[in-house]
């Protein structure tokens, strides 16, 4: 079987995770075209009256994207980006000063009242809201200024999937248009082939690696540690396993003494700043014959699960997370268990 044959697990067989997972290029694609000149917009007003702090919210998944650009928008900005502790606004009722406040909601529904109350409050009190939500009609579009629609379509799957690939595309263009960046918007321009190629990895050796496994760690580091937490949650939510994300830095602390010869690791070590601690990572942990399953791309030593190489290091987390979504919900089937109806979990969850 080839590098890009795809996974061999009942590979007949389609469920609505996997249906949704492999129409993200297309998601992606249309998201860039249809909100170019919102971006645009965006970034003048960003650049022609900067805030004086950032402000993210969401839950779960979309945290997990907040998170990534987060890291983005420090790096490439250097303007501080705090996550809003959920249940301040809603429970604890705090007011915070909102003076040059930005503060960017990431959501598929836009129907939780932990995401929609606070953004309401902020613009209320003189900040400005982004929205960025898969559903324009929802409550929270309604609540913020500004409103960047997702484009991801319906999404049946309860694993989100798409959508969450397009909130990593959302806060990169967001970037990119605040720092008028045209070597990443070009790279954006070239993502959607790059997400092509990512989905057709062949990832089944992890598939059989993890097929009886009750636990394992998820490693990353800078930009692809939301992907790595990512990847965690899906593990829990499809597979039922526990998995727990780290970042390569943290896990030689305290996580150290739990790993043994049957705790399995994945680490994602896409090309990037932090590639090299994560290929250490992976060499001491084999050194100590633990087993390890490296996603890096073709040409590194080791690599179990190829990773595709995009026009920017910024987005190749974003491959990375397409490239993992066909896996876990084919290792969910051979687990026995049906990755379009996860239990104790719901589409919608709104919480307060």
């Amino acid at each position: 079987m080839s590098k890009e044959s795809g996974l061999s697990v009942d590979a007949g067989r389609s469920t609505l995770m996997l249906d949704e997972a492999l129409s993200a290029p297309a998601v992606v694609a249309r998201l860039l075209d249809r909100e170019r000149d919102n971006f645009d917009h965006l970034g003048e007003l960003l650049r022609a009256s900067p805030p004086k702090s950032v402000l993210t919210i969401a839950r779960g998944s979309s945290d997990h994207a907040s998170s990534y650009m987060a890291y983005l928008i420090m790096a490439h900005l250097g303007r501080l980006v705090t996550s809003l502790p959920m249940s301040l606004v809603t429970l604890y009722q705090s007011r915070i000063d909102c003076n040059g406040l930005l503060s960017v909601a990431f959501s598929q529904s836009g129907q939780s009242p932990d995401l929609v109350l606070p953004t309401r409050s902020f613009r209320a009190d003189g900040a400005r809201t982004l929205a960025f939500v898969n559903d324009d009609q929802s409550p929270l579009a309604q609540a913020a200024e500004h409103v960047v629609p997702l484009h991801a379509g319906v999404e049946k799957s309860v694993a989100a999937t798409k959508s969450f690939i397009a909130q990593l595309v959302a806060g990169v263009r967001l970037t990119a248009a605040w720092k008028d960046d045209r070597q990443l918007l070009q790279a954006l321009a070239e993502l959607p082939d790059s997400l092509e190629r990512a989905a057709g990895m062949d990832w089944s050796p992890a598939v059989s690696a993890l097929v009886n496994a009750e636990r394992l760690f998820v490693i990353g580091r800078g930009t692809c540690l939301p992907i790595a937490l990512e990847a965690a949650l899906k593990f829990k939510e499809t597979c039922g396993i526990q998995a727990e994300a780290f970042s390569s830095a943290e896990v030689k602390h305290g996580p150290m003494a739990l790993i043994d010869a049957d705790y399995p690791l994945l680490i994602f070590a896409p090309s990037g700043p932090a590639q090299a601690s994560l290929l250490a990572l992976a060499e001491d942990m084999r050194a100590r014959s633990r087993r390890v399953l490296l996603a890096a791309p073709a040409n590194v030593p080791g690599v179990d699960l190829p990773l595709v190489d995009t026009a920017s290091a910024d987005l190749n987390p974003i491959a990375a997370i397409q490239s993992f979504y066909p896996m876990v919900e084919a290792l969910a089937r051979a687990r026995g268990l049906n990755p379009d109806q996860p239990p104790h979990l719901a589409k919608v969850t709104r919480t307060h």
